[in-house]
């Protein structure tokens, strides 16, 4: 009889007693918590100060980002890059996370395709984003995409009831809700990609608003 090992359902049990970020982020290296550790080359858990005021959560590595190991040095990043400096953001004074932290795609003609993490793989991995906001206590966390504000929210959320109206967190500190830089990839140039692009950068100097007590709008 062959037995085949079970996948918890969680994080939790691999979060290590003292949790500083450094802490969690060696212990993330192990993490099991669902099948996506399997297929993927690395965890990829978070970069930037741990004393930033400013937390930006995204939805999940890409490609580039679980080969280099680090979130947001692809495509989405060097947009996200782009939107940070119009909104007079500092990329080095901010710290930068993903729901999930491991890479989930589809293989195909040498290509790994991005394939857009499940609910499952989001409350599994929670744990990990609740204890990386604990550690830093943001004053300001940017939810980049519908699976950040699940993740952060703890349940399904649209961006379009969220946006532009931000709320307070236990953990989060004033949430601000946009999109992910990667859906302005996906769509064609033209006046809607420019108008959402316009709105992106305006999310973004509203969190930096929210930092200086000025109102966002």
């Amino acid at each position: 009889m062959i037995v085949v090992p079970t996948i918890p359902s969680s994080a939790a049990e691999f979060l290590p007693p003292r949790r500083t970020l450094s802490a969690l982020a060696t212990a993330a290296g192990g993490c099991r918590g669902c099948a996506l550790y399997r297929d993927a080359t690395q965890v990829v858990f978070g970069s930037g100060p741990g004393t930033a005021r400013l937390v930006l959560v995204g939805e999940m590595p890409g490609d580039a980002e679980d080969r280099a190991g680090r979130p947001f040095v692809g495509p989405a990043g060097t947009l996200l890059d782009q939107a940070l400096a119009e909104a007079g953001i500092d990329r080095l004074q901010v710290y930068i996370t993903n729901a999930v932290k491991h890479f989930r795609f589809l293989a195909g003609a040498g290509r790994r395709l991005h394939k857009t993490p499940g609910p499952t793989h989001i409350t599994a991995c929670r744990p990990w984003l609740d204890a990386q906001l604990r550690a830093v206590t943001p004053q300001v966390t940017v939810c980049l995409g519908a699976v950040a504000l699940r993740a952060v929210l703890g349940r399904p959320a649209t961006i379009r009831s969220r946006r532009g109206r931000p709320f307070m967190h236990a953990t989060a500190g004033q949430v601000v809700a946009t999109i992910h830089p990667s859906w302005l990839l996906r769509m064609p140039h033209g006046a809607q990609r420019d108008r959402e692009w316009r709105l992106l950068c305006a999310d973004l100097a509203g969190a930096r608003a929210l930092l200086s007590g000025r109102p966002s709008r």
